[in-house]
């Protein structure tokens, strides 16, 4: 559980953090850049640091097609060593690639759908993951932790949706892509966590960013805007925490049910937010926004039951 909670607090960390450069008008592809420069450059650090690049040597050599048949489609075992590292790189490449559409289609949305719409797809998204862990490997929850499950989603669709006779006709493509790539980034953490090596986790996060950075790099020069040093400075401020949400839900993931992690990781997310809106930015919180909060918390009681 302390890794889902510190996972949730680095998440919330990175919203804070974009919230202050919304309002303050900076450069949002170099803000997304920078912060994936900070995230590839310190997982690459971590895996150095852990001399998680030797098995690059036996590559060649390597039955990882054998592997495949036998850890992914019979779910025996795990990966070898040398396997885990050409499956962080395969893995990490999509998750990239998955990352930064997820932030495309999230910016897409605010710009068409609003706020309230764009943020409750994104955190929706938790969905897929759920669902497919369920499909693919059957981590069903106990039907305490159901009860619990039930109450986070209730909870972002509550703290995010206005409901209205509009609210179907205002889902659009933008918002079901957001949902899709949102989910699949998120379950790109479950797919590695699931067949390789967890401390080859660094290494996979260096292929996510790294992968991100580079795309994200194409759109900040091809947008041809200003870039401050502001821009760049909260940008790597953002990577850190960035880095380690990731880092400690593949963790919590190692010890906990996807079905129970994805859904308490979105819905703490909003507790989060919603006291960090009330303590630092002097918001005044909604009678909808605290019953979200007082539901999410005790949707966690439950499924830690």
């Amino acid at each position: 559980m302390l890794y889902l909670l510190l996972a949730i607090m680095c998440s919330s960390l990175i919203a804070i953090i974009f919230k202050y450069s919304e309002t303050n008008d900076m450069n949002r592809y170099a803000v997304t850049t920078s912060n994936y420069f900070a995230a590839f450059l310190v997982s690459l650090i971590m895996s150095v640091k852990n001399d998680l690049f030797k098995p690059i040597m036996g590559i060649l050599n390597n039955n990882f097609t054998k592997e495949i048949k036998s850890v992914v489609l019979n779910n025996n075992g795990l990966f070898s060593e040398t396997s885990s590292f050409i499956w962080a790189i395969i893995a990490g490449i999509i998750a990239g690639v998955f990352f930064f559409l997820s932030f495309i289609y999230y910016q897409k949305s605010v710009r068409e759908d609003g706020v309230g719409l764009a943020g409750a797809f994104a955190k929706l998204g938790t969905l897929v993951p759920m669902s497919l862990s369920i499909i693919l490997w059957n981590e069903l929850p106990t039907f305490i932790q159901w009860i619990g499950i039930l109450l986070s989603i209730i909870s972002i669709l509550l703290v995010n949706i206005s409901f209205n006779k509009e609210i179907l006709k205002s889902i659009r493509l933008t918002l079901i892509l957001l949902f899709v790539f949102g989910g699949m980034a998120e379950f790109s953490n479950k797919i590695f966590q699931k067949y390789a090596i967890v401390n080859y986790k660094s290494l996979f996060l260096f292929f996510v960013f790294l992968t991100a950075f580079f795309i994200s790099l194409y759109f900040t020069i091809k947008r041809k805007s200003k870039v401050t040093k502001k821009d760049i400075y909260v940008g790597l401020l953002v990577g850190i925490p960035n880095l380690f949400s990731s880092f400690f839900l593949i963790m919590a993931l190692e010890y906990m049910k996807t079905s129970v992690v994805f859904p308490i990781f979105s819905a703490g997310t909003i507790v989060i937010l919603g006291l960090s809106s009330l303590l630092i930015f002097k918001e005044k919180l909604k009678t909808k926004e605290i019953v979200s909060m007082m539901m999410t918390i005790l949707a966690l009681i439950l499924i830690n039951i």
